[in-house]
């Protein structure tokens, strides 16, 4: 006689097989392909559904070059004529008259053009000869580690939809970030972390909190920005009077109440992501106060990020924070500094920026060094675009800046297995679009994933009737940037 199973059993039976809504319903079906089909979902469909939680490690697809990525973005699109790829060409042709094919006389009087030079002059620095311009004073003594690439090509000159763009692969937002994608596929080192962390400016970049959401992936994936000023995460100090355990009691009658719910109602599968949502709160608690306190470093780490100096100390403690991160298993941290919208005043703007960057940057790659982890920490450094070797002259005189340009910018690229000491790829003689070794975002965006073990075409998720990934359509790896 065969034994019947009572209802509460079943409940179990079926909580403790971790099925969701779409799990079941791809189950259902009798066909040998639907079995397939919910086969080759099942690393990559639900990580909520993960008995050791989402962002338990995971398995890389292939070895990894760097295990984890801070990625610098300088929001407003520095110019890379004016900082890492000098136009000589346009010393010659300052103030010469700028004219689009076809462009009628009345068209220019509308709106008269001109080549400008840029305000400084550029040396080659380190053994491999890279090009910088005067105001990277301390740059250079790192530029045997750093891969610059010249030749990627944005797609839109609109400041948020390519800053969207660089930061989700989608210039109209809505999908999951770059740290989101690289969470969601490798988990974090550090369960009581945020996988994803970001360091905004006092004001959100253009476009806000969807640069670095989670889009349709999980919510555990989204980044969480830690803030400026006052406490960085609100609410992240108890209450007074409310001791530790006074929590662990609250959040276990809570988790009870949950559970009951969630074994009632097993297809509430976003119940299940708030209540490890509501640990991962309580263990933040105890760890990050303790991490976000870099006065626990001595003075002379300090003095190398230049916290104490006006120009230099807002960006050089997210910087020296960003290090504390990644030491602690943080995945993904991406810091944003504004400001390199630079459309006039090019000397004054772009100088100011370079000085409160420069120190902050160098002494992150040279502590990361010293203490071995540059090899395992990839280095990004981008803003959304690049700027046009033209731009009117606003003010009289030469208070002149430069537009925006999708065709030709300067990224670079330091530790985690990158060609450290190159120069790769190449504008056109006064830097206007990219010509050799041209390469769009999204296969940018395939040689970071590559470089931290993941394969885009492999990295998917279901969402809206077909797998997505970060790519869009699919991208290939730029070998040249790989050492």
């Amino acid at each position: 006689m065969k034994k019947k199973l009572k209802r509460a059993q079943v409940e179990d039976l079926v909580t403790n097989m971790s099925l969701n809504r779409r799990d079941f319903i791809y189950g259902m079906g009798a066909s040998l392909g639907s079995v397939a089909l919910a086969g080759m979902m099942s690393p990559h469909a639900n990580a909520s559904d993960s008995a050791s939680g989402p962002l338990s490690l995971k398995k890389p697809h292939h070895p990894p070059k760097a295990k984890n990525c801070i990625f610098l973005m300088m929001e407003g699109g520095p110019s890379h004529i004016d900082t890492f790829d000098p136009k000589p060409r346009l010393n010659k042709m300052h103030r010469q008259r700028f004219t689009r094919t076809g462009e009628t006389q009345s068209a220019m009087e509308l709106g008269t053009r001109y080549y400008v030079q840029s305000p400084w002059k550029a040396r080659q620095v380190g053994q491999s000869g890279a090009w910088m311009s005067e105001p990277w004073k301390h740059l250079a003594d790192v530029a045997n580690d750093i891969c610059f690439y010249r030749g990627c090509q944005a797609e839109s000159v609109n400041h948020p939809t390519a800053l969207f763009h660089m930061n989700t692969g989608n210039r109209f937002g809505g999908d999951p970030a770059i740290g989101s994608w690289v969470t969601y596929g490798l988990g974090s080192q550090n369960q009581d972390l945020p996988g994803f962390i970001v360091l905004p400016n006092l004001s959100y970049p253009q476009g806000g909190s969807p640069n670095w959401g989670n889009g349709f992936l999980p919510a555990h994936y989204q980044g969480t920005p830690l803030r400026p000023q006052g406490s960085p995460i609100l609410d992240l100090k108890p209450p007074a009077g409310i001791t530790a355990q006074h929590q662990r009691e609250n959040l276990n009658l809570l988790d009870r109440v949950n559970r009951d719910h969630l074994e009632a109602h097993p297809w509430h599968d976003d119940l299940q992501a708030r209540m490890e949502n509501y640990e991962l709160a309580f263990r933040m608690q105890m760890q990050v106060p303790d991490i976000l306190d870099i006065d626990q470093e001595d003075e002379k780490t300090k003095e190398r990020y230049g916290i104490g100096n006006d120009d230099t100390d807002t960006f050089g403690r997210k910087l020296l924070l960003a290090r504390r991160l990644v030491e602690k298993g943080v995945r993904f941290v991406q810091a944003y500094t504004g400001g390199w919208d630079s459309h006039d005043f090019l000397e004054r703007a772009h100088g100011a920026r370079i000085r409160s960057v420069d120190k902050p940057i160098t002494g992150l790659i040279k502590d990361l060094k010293e203490r071995g982890l540059l090899d395992d920490t990839l280095i990004v450094w981008c803003g959304e675009f690049g700027r046009t070797p033209d731009n009117g002259f606003r003010q009289g005189g030469e208070a002149y800046g430069r537009d925006h340009n999708a065709k030709a910018m300067t990224m670079w690229f330091a530790g985690g297995g990158v060609a450290g000491g190159t120069t790769v790829g190449a504008t056109d003689n006064i830097g206007a679009e990219a010509v050799d070794i041209v390469h769009p975002i999204r296969d940018v965006h395939v040689t970071l994933l590559h470089l931290l073990g993941l394969d885009d075409n492999r990295l998917t998720y279901f969402s809206g009737g077909r797998f997505k990934q970060l790519s869009q359509f699919g991208g290939k790896v730029i070998p040249e940037l790989i050492s």
